[in-house]
């Protein structure tokens, strides 16, 4: 379980549904069949799952029901990845007969049903899901909640970024640095098979015209271990952009196209696995 200090992702749930329900309202019929970052998803198929992400919470941790048997090597990542993407595509073929106002009218009352679930939960005690992609078999409620936040936010982004506006209300402060912060906790993970002598430190920079934020990844005797200030000389810096950051943590970048958007300075050998870190499931 994570040994870093808790990321307080809750009150801002809310504030997170508020505008993706003004931003949808907005939307033409034509904007709601956008292609997003995702290949196999428009603009509805996002709405979608993320009335899936609420539907399935309040059904499964609220609710004790978990409806679908899981089925194939659920005790490997790609065995689990398979099985989520399954129900994903199943949810999105059986729901692509709603309108968008229904839709819209689903996200709003099972959103606060959802947030008012969460803040429920003893934040302390060891969650129903661990945080696969930091490295957890087990994980704490709010870094949960910390890692669902994340993608009630980058998945708004993605509808956002797919009709070519608004993608900069989400890049203010408040609602953005909670998602970086959360995401950089699979550093240490990501570079768990990166060999580098003790003390060695790899500087991450993501910066916007509005704050810059920074992490320092360190090597001790046995591990990477992640903080935000330094214990000396980076023997490698990576700077990216906040419009690059959140594509590349969400899998809609790959490592080519990602180098060709990021600086790096010093080792190469270690700035390099940063093109390839994810903070999603995938």
């Amino acid at each position: 379980m994570s040994q870093q200090p808790p990321i307080v992702t809750l009150p801002l749930f809310s504030k997170l549904d508020e505008r993706l329900l003004a931003f949808l309202r907005g939307l033409s019929a034509e904007e709601w069949e956008q292609q997003t970052l995702a290949p196999r998803w428009r603009v509805m198929d996002v709405a979608l799952h993320l009335l899936d992400g609420n539907l399935r919470t309040l059904s499964m941790l609220r609710d004790g029901y978990f409806g679908v048997p899981p089925t194939g090597d659920l005790g490997s990542y790609q065995g689990l990845v398979g099985f989520l993407n399954q129900l994903n595509a199943d949810w999105i073929t059986a729901t692509r007969r709603l309108s968008p106002a229904v839709v819209m009218q689903l996200l709003e009352q099972s959103g606060q049903e959802y947030s008012a679930f969460l803040g429920t939960l003893d934040v302390w005690a060891p969650a129903a899901f661990s945080v696969g992609w930091a490295g957890e078999s087990e994980s704490l409620n709010w870094f949960h909640i910390a890692r669902e936040y994340t993608e009630k936010w980058h998945h708004q982004q993605q509808i956002r970024q797919a009709v070519g506006r608004g993608e900069a209300e989400l890049l203010q402060p408040e609602l953005y640095e909670p998602y970086l912060q959360t995401s950089m906790r699979a550093l240490p993970h990501h570079y768990r098979n990166v060999a580098a002598p003790e003390g060695t430190q790899l500087r991450v920079v993501v910066e916007s015209p509005e704050s810059s934020y920074q992490w320092w990844l360190r090597r001790g005797a046995e591990q990477w271990t992640l903080g935000n200030e330094a214990a000396g000389q980076a023997a490698a810096s990576v700077y990216l952009d906040a419009h690059v950051a959140w594509r590349m943590l969400s899998k809609e970048l790959d490592a080519q196209t990602a180098a060709k958007c990021v600086r790096a300075e010093g080792a190469a050998w270690l700035a390099e696995p940063v093109l390839s870190l994810t903070a999603v499931m995938a």
